[in-house]
């Protein structure tokens, strides 16, 4: 199921990120508050636990996030950002790491690198900036399903309608939170009006 998030703070950050003049620093400054945004409204109704703490009346128990749970997967290189962000709000969560690759020419996705922890029980929560054909995505979850998490979603910032319905329809199961839908896809099957190369821009190496 896909779920745009409409709030206006995430739709600034959106606006900014746009800008092509933008500093890479705060470009992946945004991406990350971008992605706490999606985690709180995608996180809001868990299942707490409670804990033991002690306070200047002495112990008490109070609910807490079971952090442990959660496993943020980010699609290497574009979504560090967005799992820095994560990782302020969610400190003693997990991070695994995919790293894909589209092929230009076939618009296909590659596998270079699977280090992603036990998902058995697990809520596996990928991230991405962009989806596009869907495609990464798609493989991504597939991926991901093979180790038996709990629970799947995605918090992507930008997609285009045409990835978004491909992904939701291989996987109705997993629920993607989501910030921005654009337009439409080039022939070259990138986003417009989009952000251009996410990993790029928040790494300069344009």
């Amino acid at each position: 199921m896909v779920k745009k998030i409409d709030n206006s703070l995430i739709q600034n950050y959106i606006s900014k990120i746009r800008n092509i003049n933008l500093d890479s620093f705060l470009f992946r400054k945004y991406i990350g508050e971008i992605a706490k945004v999606l985690a709180m409204k995608a996180l809001e109704n868990e299942e707490m636990i409670c804990k033991k703490t002690p306070t200047w009346i002495g112990e008490q128990e109070f609910l807490f996030m079971d952090e442990e749970k959660y496993v943020f997967i980010p699609i290497l290189r574009a979504a560090l950002p967005m799992l820095d962000g994560i990782l302020d709000m969610l400190p003693n969560s997990k991070a695994g790491f995919l790293a894909l690759k589209r092929d230009e020419e076939t618009f296909v996705s590659k596998l270079f690198y699977d280090r992603v922890p036990d998902l058995n029980g697990k809520v596996a929560i990928l991230l991405d900036p962009m989806v596009a054909t869907g495609g990464s995505l798609d493989y991504a979850i597939e991926i991901i399903k093979k180790k038996n998490p709990s629970k799947i979603m995605s918090f992507n910032v930008i997609g285009s309608p045409e990835g978004l319905e491909f992904v939701s329809q291989r996987h109705p199961d997993a629920d993607i939170y989501i910030a921005q839908i654009d337009r439409e896809l080039n022939n070259k099957k990138y986003i417009l009006p989009g952000i251009g190369d996410a990993g790029d821009r928040a790494y300069n190496t344009l």
